[in-house]
């Protein structure tokens, strides 16, 4: 018998350490070459590690929210092939010999019989949680996401995972999860109130922050204490640039459908001719402000693991549909989680909306090392003055945040104005292209 070592490896181009966000095995499981072990989560991308041994997993190399360098044991497999004389096992994947944690002296990893499976506790029927107590039930044909383990674990203790709210990526569900939903009793306390029986709810749920969520977090938290912000929200008649856009979208063909956001990233990149400010990073470590040329826009996009800004590269260059198609493509990826790091990082400027669910106003947070910020509100009919009577307009609120460090009250208010004149009148968009 042999034991090997798979390593984290280098999972991106500059990445030194990882999360762990979920492991597929625990210790004990017997394993082949290919199944997968953990997934570990670096910036916003979340990358399955795969086994490269068949055998037994004798140990892991980490929590669940534990961050572990590149190069770090991940799991340890015992195999019952031997290393063959002067075959040297890979230098990636497997070490000869396992270091202590000072580092001083080197100890070979010594083969013993693998390690029992931890006893799951599994509760009786009776004590199976109800619906009610655990989630309202996922609608038949929707996809749960969980490790055959975990799976395993609910059959056995009459489980509907479909009833569990998952934490891990995209909702998959843990162990964690099970053991949060095992732990919790399953009797209620009801009382009486007159002829109504209403049911005191006793519970709480712990939910360690992981993964994405996590990466969210740090980000707000770093943004919200170096960053100043100074907000302008300003409303726009778009009732014009609708017209215009119900009329292109009529004569498209197979292109992809345009939404208002193509227009508006049309829109900035005009803006950012007469105001190269915006479009730029405030390094402020440095003390040093990087104004861009390209336009990159990060397209703020909502998924199932958090917020996620998948970025629009050289808006300045493309047009209306192809910035339709580009954005579709890019929400898509970042939503089934396949976008990769390129395709989330490097952004000039973000712009955040709500979409139809969009309140009458809201306060963006800048994307650092940005300086600014647009967030688009929720379009509506209203009445209008026009001078001698009210009439009905498609109007719409821009939310536009920036750093007042580097940005100026009045240079901000200034390009809000040539933001909205922009939408307002969409011609000059398009007018003012070829100079």
């Amino acid at each position: 018998m042999a034991t090997h070592s798979v390593k984290l490896p280098d999972v991106g181009e500059g990445v030194t350490q990882a999360e762990l966000v979920e492991w597929h095995v625990k210790v004990g499981d017997v394993i082949r070459e290919d199944d997968l072990l953990a997934a570990v989560m670096t910036d916003k991308a979340t990358v399955e590690i795969p086994s490269l041994y068949s055998g037994t997993v004798v140990e892991l190399g980490g929590q669940i929210g534990e961050v572990i360098p590149v190069g770090a044991n991940l799991v340890l497999i015992e195999t019952t092939q031997a290393t063959g004389e002067g075959e040297t096992p890979p230098a990636s994947t497997e070490a000869p010999a396992a270091r202590t944690r000072s580092g001083k002296a080197d100890t070979p990893v010594v083969s013993s019989p693998p390690a029992p499976a931890p006893r799951i506790n599994v509760p009786p029927p009776s004590a199976v949680r109800s619906p009610t107590q655990i989630g309202a039930p996922r609608n038949e044909g929707t996809a749960t996401l969980a490790s055959p383990a975990v799976r395993a674990r609910a059959r056995e203790g009459g489980l509907d995972l479909r009833q569990v709210i998952g934490s891990g990526p995209a909702g998959r569900i843990t162990q964690a999860d099970l053991d949060l939903v095992f732990a919790t009793p399953p009797g209620k306390k009801v009382v009486h109130q007159g002829s109504s029986m209403r049911a005191v709810r006793t519970g709480a749920q712990e939910i360690k922050v992981v993964g994405m969520r996590r990466k969210i977090a740090e980000r707000m938290a770093l943004a919200n204490s170096r960053i100043p912000h100074i907000t302008v929200i300003e409303e726009i008649d778009v009732t014009a640039l609708e017209d215009l856009r119900e009329k292109l979208n009529a004569a498209r063909g197979e292109k992809s459908k345009l939404t208002v956001l193509p227009f508006v990233t049309a829109a900035l990149s005009q803006a950012f001719i007469d105001h190269p400010e915006m479009n730029a990073h405030y390094e402020d470590d440095a003390g040093v402000v990087i104004r861009h040329e390209a336009v990159h826009l990060g397209i703020a996009t909502m998924t199932d693991a958090g917020l996620a800004v998948p970025v629009l590269r050289h808006a300045e260059a493309i047009g209306l549909f192809e910035t339709a198609a580009e954005i579709a493509r890019l929400s898509a990826l970042t939503r089934a989680s396949k976008a990769n790091r390129s395709e989330l990082s490097g952004s000039t400027f973000t712009i955040t909306s709500l979409g139809p669910l969009g309140a009458i106003a809201t306060t963006p947070i800048i994307n650092h090392p940005e300086v600014a910020i647009l967030g688009i509100n929720k379009m509506a009919v209203r009445p209008m003055w026009d001078g001698s009577q009210f009439q009905p307009r498609k109007m719409m609120n821009i939310s536009a945040s920036f750093d007042h460090r580097v940005i100026d009250g009045w240079d901000a208010a200034v390009f809000v104005q040539k933001i909205k004149s922009l939408l307002e009148t969409p011609a000059l968009i398009f007018m003012g292209e070829g100079r």
